[in-house]
């Protein structure tokens, strides 16, 4: 039986601009091909065993031509695979995905389109520019800015276009910026608006503006690359009112974050909204431990607990992830309290719809003895459900105080090796202004993967920011500076103190 091949718009860059259909296809893929364009955090929806191929196409170099990425949608298809063809913006604007969907279609592949935000349309929208305005511009046209305007059989009219009132977008037109201003300038004013947007609706958008007269000596000036989307008409001049998004506080500023993948998206997105560049780069993998024999039998032997500590979210999901493989009811806990460090293990706890006896106002081990030291608790029995590396602080000052203490391992951290994206290349290459990092084991994890001593003296200006007490000791330990640490020992907190302490230093 043939498979199904899905061609997915993966939109401009903006991880959030995806579709829900395409995040749904995404997560039920078992092949999964990409272009440069497509942003690759998005591969992170995929299940873990889909096979990942990249087919990027930048510029003029090519990793697969295009007719090997026909054949290979064949071969997949033919071998009943479930297939995503991942396209930047829309696949059917510039994307070649008709072409794609023609090779299917003469193979007998079944296929299916999932139309994309195209970037002729969100770029300029991020760069504060309307592509359509009732009293600017009543029409929209989109070519490409591949074809050289000056070739004796050009296939666009560029005097009709110029004469025509719409806004004109050119996809791939970087590198013929001055052959196109100068061929639309024989039929139109020189002063004619014209913006170049590069990587719009991400971090590193850049825009760049002029006219048809210098819009070329300017590209050149800013050193602009593909990709970019130019944008030419009257509508350019709303930018000076309408720029929303290059005016957010942590605009232009690079943030890594070194949380695992599955946990990462509270945090970049908090950063994203702020109008950060957040590059993921993954030093944890949250697995189940290599035996769960002793979870099951604590979790068994429920009722004999009087108290049932978690100390993070992870303890949370891994404990009730077996505890539900068990029973098949909440009500089973039975009376057991239960104490949390920190309001999202907290939260994690209430969507089971479960009260919790006892949260510190603090973030940390030392701060749940503090509260249980107001309690008489001696001889009473205490389950803690936690990863395999955890500090041996609070067990042992829950024994000091008299309590009867079963460690259980419910889960692993182990070093994230698999650099989706290649985020790792990306920092050597360009630097940050500041890595995050959320626990100790991101920060020894972290020093594993990048040597910090060749990055720093690399880039010296990046700051490392932590979320807390013990996580600014692991980077000490390493002789690293804690150049930024939270307040409040959260990931609101952490945000709050990088976009402060950025902000005190110039772009």
């Amino acid at each position: 039986m043939n498979g199904i091949v899905y061609l997915v718009g993966a939109g401009p860059g903006d991880v959030g601009l995806l579709t829900l259909r395409g995040a749904e296809l995404l997560g039920q893929a078992e092949v999964v091909v990409y272009d440069y364009l497509a942003n690759p955090e998005l591969l992170r929806l995929c299940p873990p065993d889909a096979e990942i191929v990249y087919a990027g196409k930048s510029g003029a170099r090519h990793e697969m031509e295009q007719h090997e990425i026909n054949r290979l949608l064949v071969e997949k298809g033919r071998a009943g695979k479930r297939i995503v063809r991942l396209k930047g913006g829309d696949p059917f604007v510039f994307g070649r995905g008709g072409e794609e969907a023609e090779a299917l279609a003469a193979a007998g592949i079944p296929f299916e389109v999932v139309p994309g935000v195209s970037s002729a349309v969100a770029a300029p929208a991020y760069a504060g520019i309307p592509v359509t305005h009732r009293s600017m511009a009543s029409a929209l046209t989109i070519l490409t800015g591949h074809e050289d305007p000056t070739k004796p059989e050009t296939a666009i009219d560029w005097a009709q276009l110029a004469r025509f009132d719409s806004t004109k977008v050119v996809l791939m037109g970087v590198g013929n910026i001055g052959k196109i201003a100068d061929a639309l300038r024989q039929h139109a004013p020189p002063d004619t608006p014209v913006a170049m947007i590069r990587w719009g609706t991400t971090g590193q958008q850049q825009t760049v503006t002029g006219t048809l007269e210098n819009i070329a000596q300017r590209v050149e000036q800013a050193g602009l690359k593909p990709p970019a989307v130019i944008v030419i008409g009257p509508v350019v001049k709303l930018r000076e009112r309408l720029n929303w998004f290059e005016t957010k506080p942590l605009f232009g500023r690079r943030v890594v974050v070194t949380r695992a993948r599955e946990q990462a998206s509270e945090l970049s997105r908090r950063l994203r909204e702020l109008g950060a560049d957040v590059l993921e780069i993954p030093t944890i993998k949250i697995v189940p431990p290599a035996s769960d024999k002793i979870l099951r039998e604590a979790i068994e032997g429920i009722g004999e607990y009087d108290w049932l500590v978690f100390t993070s979210p992870n303890g949370v999901e891994h404990f009730f992830r077996v505890f539900f493989e068990i029973y098949h009811d909440i009500r089973a806990i039975g009376g057991v309290k239960i104490a949390a460090i920190g309001p999202a293990t907290a939260a994690r706890v209430a969507q089971l719809h479960l009260q919790v006896d006892l949260q510190p106002t603090e973030f940390i081990a030392e701060a749940v003895l503090e509260a249980f030291r107001k309690l008489d608790i001696e001889n009473q029995k205490f389950l803690l459900p936690r990863a395999d590396i955890a500090r041996d602080a609070l067990p042992q000052g829950l024994e000091e105080l008299g309590a009867i203490v079963d460690k259980v391992e419910c889960y692993r951290t182990v070093l994230e090796t698999d650099d989706v994206g290649g985020n790792i290349a990306r920092l050597w290459a360009e630097g940050a202004d500041a890595i995050t990092f959320t626990s100790s084991s991101t920060v020894e994890n972290f020093c594993k993967l990048v040597d910090m001593a060749a990055l720093l003296k690399k880039f010296p200006a990046i700051r490392l920011a932590s979320i807390g007490p013990i996580t600014s000791a692991a980077l000490m330990r390493r002789g690293l500076s804690v150049d930024i640490e939270a307040g409040t020992h959260t990931i609101a907190g952490l945000v709050e103190r990088v976009c402060k302490s950025l902000l005190s230093q110039k772009k």
